[in-house]
């Protein structure tokens, strides 16, 4: 409410209504430090038209200090790939994730937005599956992806991950680490299969070849140019 003071910590979400006046400063005398999403009112409306046409709205919030871990950790995951340049699709699907949370979560309208209903259209799934085959490489948005499935953002999420069991930013990832690591197998330098494979840059084929495999991309080359 307007007027009101409210403290919020570490752990906790604030969500402020458009052109809803606020301030703040520090409790305690050490300072504070936060991380901040400014979703302007259309991208808001545009990705909750998305998901359910016609019937979501503009969310309002009617707390502006939210304790809920869930929500904290779709907030945190969107903000980690803007923050980090993340490919687009990675981008776009954390984006509705943490839109879709926030109404359903600390919004007067969660009512509104259900989950829908229905069969996942196989054949529809499998073309936008065909275009990520074909150009894994590039920077692709969603709005392709969907277009060439015939459906919305939303429906090629949750259609995309119910069919094959991932999310098409994963299924990007995975194509652009195999041709990494073919071009590695072949004496490619690091830095040079990277960018042939798609990464923004060595850093991020390093820490993505890491995890999914557990070596270092050059710990990998050095050890097939030993073996060969």
């Amino acid at each position: 409410m307007l007027g009101e003071r409210r403290v919020s910590a570490a752990g906790l979400v604030m969500a402020f209504n458009p052109d809803e006046p606020h301030d703040g400063q520090s409790a305690v005398h050490d300072g504070y430090r936060y991380r901040m999403l400014h979703l302007g009112e259309d991208l808001a409306r545009e990705t909750l038209d998305d998901a359910a046409p016609g019937r979501a709205g503009l969310p309002l919030f009617a707390t502006p200090v939210v304790d809920d871990r869930a929500l904290v950790r779709y907030v945190a995951r969107l903000h980690a790939a803007v923050a980090k340049n993340a490919p687009r699709l990675v981008v776009e699907e954390r984006l509705t994730a943490a839109v879709l949370a926030l109404t359903r979560r600390a919004s007067t309208r969660s009512a509104l937005l259900r989950e829908p209903q229905g069969r996942t259209d196989l054949a529809a799934m499998a073309r936008a599956r065909g275009m990520l085959r074909q150009r894994f490489v590039e920077n692709i948005g969603a709005d392709e992806l969907a277009r060439v499935a015939g459906c919305s953002r939303f429906t090629l999420y949750r259609g995309f991950r119910a069919a094959y069991g991932f999310a098409p930013s994963d299924y990007q990832r995975d194509l652009r680490l195999r041709r990494a690591r073919a071009l590695l197998a072949e004496g490619t330098a690091p830095s040079t299969a990277a960018v042939e494979a798609g990464f923004s840059d060595q850093a991020h084929l390093t820490r993505w070849f890491t995890r999914t495999y557990g070596v270092t991309p050059a710990a990998y080359r050095m050890a097939l140019q030993r073996e060969s």
